[in-house]
């Protein structure tokens, strides 16, 4: 699809919010053996290297699952696995070296690129791998010898922040050393997590076959909090995605605000999530990403942006910025990216023990989402605390959306008597009730 000039700078300008908050922070990508054999993974390799000149700080953990597999073929190597964990020995140990290297080395090769008329012309990327990883063996477990298959046990800070302070990106293979000069062959979901851990990274970004986590339909899930993944390590259609999501787990129970799913497949799909507001793939926070608040005066730009067009349209009464500055604490907004997506008022009206919902509005983008349900709970919470029995709205066009929401319809002596001296006869607006 190709842009037109006007769209191209729109698109720009959009991102640039993302390019601020993203410069400087710590960004740890994981990808298996899987995502590198894609026809598409060239593609990743620039958008890595874009990211690299914008500022942010990547380190690139790999897998090589099935590099090694193919060579254990090669050697007439049998494969052992014990609880899903392969058992490396010596012969194994050759096939997991010879694979983890040729896949750096294919990766070191493309961020060296720099052809002329190619997107990563005059990138000039410094690539550092190295003994970054302190490992130690899983040694026997029930019965079983897993030999040179290990698990982390420390992660060099120091060395990888002073190679990230260069401007370099740091990449971390399935290996680790131990002090003893061993080498052992580790899960690189392990290496994630314990990268993640250790130097204390803003995100973890994590390729996957799909477009992110799905449910059971196949529905890409956008927006998932951790307390929902904890049932999804049991479902049986994500069983090939387990080992990320408890990665995304371990990763946000040790403080990392927001992961990442996308697909390794989809050219653009890294730059789509990380500089759009919609995304391509699944964010996985610890809270929810769209957030319920009362707002504040800083809002009100935000409050006109999303209901001037309804007040054109004479669907909600007009409201000067004075008046909305005024009536500020009124409101309950729902933000998204420092974007006010929605948002609603209630106005009580203590001596009837009742209140009014006002202004209830979602952006055009984001309807069908169940924001506005999501905002009536939070208006009704509000209500039952300043002792409301019951709250009530005047509309025009949006009964049905009221009925459905229990709302039942009434007339104009249930409204409180300031209220009913300010009705306007002239819009002919319908009362609807809800007792709480």
């Amino acid at each position: 699809m190709v842009l037109s000039h006007n769209d191209s700078v729109k698109l720009f300008r959009n991102s640039a919010p993302y390019i601020n908050a993203h410069r400087g922070k710590t960004f740890v990508l994981m990808f298996g053996g899987e995502a590198v054999e894609d026809a598409n993974f060239a593609n990743i390799i620039q958008d890595i290297a874009l990211l690299n000149s914008l500022g942010v700080r990547l380190i690139l953990v790999h897998g090589a699952r099935p590099q090694i597999d193919q060579r254990a073929i090669w050697r007439k190597v049998e494969p052992r696995f014990s609880e899903d964990v392969r058992i490396t020995d010596k012969q194994t140990l050759e096939c997991v070296k010879d694979a983890a290297g040729s896949v750096r080395s294919q990766i070191e090769a493309l961020l060296t690129m720099g052809l002329a008329n190619s997107p990563m012309h005059g990138a000039q990327i410094r690539v550092c791998s190295g003994n970054l990883v302190v490992a130690m063996p899983i040694g026997v477990r029930n019965g079983v010898d897993f030999e040179h298959t290990g698990l982390v046990r420390r992660v060099d800070v120091t060395g990888i922040n002073d190679h990230l302070d260069d401007g370099s990106i740091v990449l971390l293979p399935p290996m680790g050393y131990s002090p003893t000069g061993e080498v052992f062959n580790l899960s690189h979901e392990d290496v994630a997590t314990n990268a993640v851990k250790a130097l204390k990274a803003d995100k973890l970004i994590i390729f996957t076959e799909k477009d992110g986590l799905v449910d059971e339909t196949g529905r890409l899930l956008r927006n998932i909090q951790l307390n929902s993944l904890y049932p999804m390590l049991e479902q049986a259609h994500l069983q090939q995605e387990k080992h990320s999501i408890q990665t995304i787990i371990d990763s946000l129970e040790a403080g990392v605000s927001r992961c990442h799913c996308v697909s390794y497949g989809q050219d653009g799909a890294l730059l789509q999530e990380l500089f759009t507001r919609d995304g391509a793939g699944s964010l996985i926070s610890q809270s929810y990403y769209e957030q319920i608040r009362t707002a504040t005066i800083e809002d009100v730009g935000g409050i006109l942006n999303l209901i001037n067009p309804l007040e054109e349209k004479g669907i909600l009464v007009k409201r000067s910025r004075e008046i909305l500055e005024r009536e500020i604490e009124q409101f309950t907004i729902i933000e998204r990216d420092g974007m006010t997506i929605a948002c609603a008022a209630l106005y009580p009206y203590l001596e009837e023990q009742c209140g009014e919902l006002a202004c209830v509005a979602t952006h055009t983008d984001y309807r069908g989402g169940n924001r506005g349900e999501r905002l009536l709970s939070a208006i009704c919470e509000q209500a039952k605390l300043q002792g409301l029995t019951s709250i009530f709205c005047l509309t025009t066009v949006t009964s049905h959306w009221f009925q459905e929401q229990g709302f039942v319809r009434a007339t104009l002596d249930d409204l409180p008597a300031k209220k009913k001296q300010l009705y306007n006869f002239q819009r002919n607006s319908k009362v609807f009730v809800l007792t709480l």
